[in-house]
């Protein structure tokens, strides 16, 4: 049965979905735009620390005002309203709540509140996919040891990369390379909230107008995102990743089987089965027609001559031998598709992409000189952007992962363009995302 079917029946029985938001910023916002035109869910309560933002970003997409109004989750419950607090712990550990949404974009937080809701026994979307990068696996072996399904959003790239792999595995295809688009040019990593919108071509006024977070979209510019979402995908399907970061060849949707090859079959990439992000920038800043750029594809081989005249004979564009096929979505709508998750986890157990192993990290690395005294400020700031490499290396360089580079304190200088360690900081070992991590680094570490 599909999952809008199963939906309509569980509104048929008056027995919804019970799902649990915790942070009602952008991605979350889409997500409630969507949640009253969706059958068989009740979107039961929101936690975030502004209620007032909340309210707003909840009159923004055209809730009701009177539909946020209990005074409580029981009330809710019973009124099918919803209840906005600031306590993410009273929603994470009511017994009635399903699901738990996260997505706050907090990654140290994050790993706080996955943790408690596997601890109660919620099944978890976890839109904050920086937590996900750097102790995805040990998160993944939490819940299934809760016995509890944990799971990356659909309709952000990762997820809808691990369905295109999916699919090509579940066909019979070798995946040869995966993957998504970016805007990308090499000085990019420098950027810096402050010079974030002149590469968007937004002013400064039109980006507070919309009320755009610049450290966020930096995020994305300056290639931390791009790594981190890299990183997600590769832990969940076992794909390679490039041994000194992301390439970020230019090319065209025609271009992509092309490019996504083997380097001695022409293309870029070290070996088959490997993540890459694809620019829709030629190098010289050039914009290219018909670009990925907000997009994720696969590439896939045909290991026989009827399979590749297949592709011929149906008129799939390959690259000039006719063996190298690249499947695409030239989109994803964010937040308005997490839906997809939260019906798959709580109707069919299934997550929509989750980390099997650890095989990728994204590397804090010096965007300017930094001295001892520094301040690290995590994805999109001012000090550090985010290098994909593999988990191997990452471990042998003692490698400071992005996601807990936030407020930390440089004991020692690094260059610029430099890789930190653990011991270029003063880390707070009190955390749960801490000590998560290091975990993690035990249970599925190197020697």
């Amino acid at each position: 049965m599909s999952l809008y079917a199963q939906l309509l029946q569980r509104a048929a029985e008056q027995r919804p979905i019970r799902i649990a938001l915790i942070g009602a910023g952008k991605f979350g916002s889409m997500y409630l735009a969507q949640v009253p035109r969706t059958p068989g869910v009740h979107l039961a309560a929101i936690a975030d620390l502004s209620p007032d933002a909340a309210r707003a970003n909840l009159a923004r997409v055209g809730w009701a005002p009177e539909q946020a109004q209990a005074s409580s989750l029981d009330q809710a419950l019973q009124t099918g309203q919803t209840w906005l607090t600031e306590d993410w712990q009273a929603v994470v550990r009511h017994p009635a709540i399903d699901v738990v949404v996260e997505c706050t974009g907090h990654p140290i937080a994050a790993v706080e509140h996955c943790l408690d809701a596997f601890a109660h026994g919620k099944h978890v979307v976890n839109v904050t996919v920086e937590a996900d990068a750097f102790c995805g696996p040990l998160l993944a072996r939490r819940a299934a040891e809760a016995g509890v399904v944990y799971s990356m959003a659909f309709g952000d790239q990762p997820a809808l990369i691990c369905d295109l792999v999916d699919w090509a595995r579940t066909c019979g295809f070798p995946v040869v390379a995966a993957g998504r688009g970016h805007k990308w040019l090499p000085h990019f990593s420098e950027s810096t909230p402050e010079t974030v919108w002149g590469y968007y071509g937004l002013t400064p006024e039109q980006a507070q107008r919309g009320g755009l977070n610049p450290k966020m979209f930096n995020s994305f510019l300056d290639g931390s995102k791009p790594a981190i979402e890299s990183s997600a995908v590769a832990n969940a399907t076992g794909l390679g990743v490039p041994s000194n970061g992301l390439l970020y060849p230019p090319a065209s949707v025609e271009d992509i089987p092309f490019v996504t090859r083997p380097r001695s079959e022409g293309g870029v990439l070290e070996r088959k089965g490997m993540v890459e992000v694809i620019s829709s920038l030629e190098t010289d800043g050039r914009r290219i027609p018909y670009d990925i750029r907000m997009g994720v594809w696969v590439t896939v081989e045909a290991e026989t001559d009827y399979i590749k005249h297949c592709f011929e004979e149906y008129n799939a564009h390959t690259d000039p031998s006719g063996r190298y096929f690249t499947l695409y979505k030239r989109w994803h709508l964010i937040g308005l598709e997490v839906g997809m998750s939260v019906a798959s986890v709580a109707l069919r157990r299934e997550a929509t992409g989750v980390a099997t192993g650890w095989h990728a990290d994204v590397v804090a690395t010096a965007k300017r000189d930094l001295r001892p005294g520094d301040l690290l400020d995590g994805e999109g700031g001012y000090t550090v952007w985010g290098k994909l490499l593999p988990a191997e290396t990452s471990r042998r360089l003692g490698g400071l992962p992005l996601g807990l580079a936030h407020q930390v304190k440089v004991i020692r200088p690094v260059a610029k363009g430099q890789c930190l360690s653990w011991d270029d900081v003063a880390m707070d070992t009190q955390t749960p995302a801490w000590r998560t991590r290091r975990a993690m680094e035990d249970l599925f570490g190197m020697p």
